[in-house]
């Protein structure tokens, strides 16, 4: 199977349901995005790596392991989300030390964390995007000099989740059809939390 590189678009935040965020990746060689919830203290731990101008006064814990790898010679070399589910992602930490190639299990949102502060490439398997991969049909509008108004970096300008929801045991109230419209007009409006939650309903049921 091959693989695909990621690169971290940003973190989505909710307002309307406490703890919950949309950790967005995007294919490097492609449009499609990989969302996935993650909890509050895994988003704030990447949020911080990403923003290198942010130093916590104590190391936070995927801080601590870094310097606890970094004491003993132990470099994470790549992350791997390799499979999916009912809904959760499963990675792997490919780590080296003395020239020794060992793989560890791990969240994804723990490895992601990891990764970011080992500058290591993020992966996943293509039929894993085929599946959870949410291609954006955004036609942004564009101002007077052609320049789409909509920002590209969710972290900067994080998006807030619509007033609108649907638990997750409301879903199987719709068919397929309606759940992707459903899946489409969560892309459109970029709430990404909502699009996973869709996504991992249909792909639950086409499995």
């Amino acid at each position: 199977m091959s693989l695909v590189k990621l690169t971290i678009k940003g973190i989505s935040y909710s307002q309307t349901q406490n703890g919950a965020y949309a950790l967005i990746l995007n294919e490097v060689d492609g449009d499609r995005k990989l969302p996935i919830v993650i909890g509050a203290f895994e988003a704030q731990s990447i949020a911080i790596a990403l923003e290198k101008e942010i130093k916590p006064p104590r190391p936070l814990t995927h801080d601590l392991f870094k310097n606890f790898a970094d004491r003993f010679d132990v470099v994470v070399k790549q992350v791997i989300i390799h499979k999916l589910v009912d809904g959760v992602f499963f990675s792997s930490i490919i780590c080296e030390r003395d020239r020794i190639e060992e793989i560890i299990d791990a969240r994804t949102s723990d490895a992601i964390a990891l990764a970011l502060r080992f500058n290591a490439p993020i992966f996943t398997y293509k039929n894993i995007l085929d599946k959870a991969g949410i291609f954006l049909k955004l036609n942004p509008e564009a101002d007077a000099e052609g320049n789409p108004t909509q920002p590209e970096d969710v972290l900067s300008e994080p998006q807030t989740f619509g007033q609108e929801t649907v638990s997750g045991e409301g879903y199987s109230a719709y068919n397929l059809q309606e759940l992707n419209e459903m899946l489409d007009g969560a892309v459109q409006n970029e709430d990404y939390e909502k699009a996973a939650k869709i996504r991992d309903e249909i792909s639950k049921r086409e499995s």
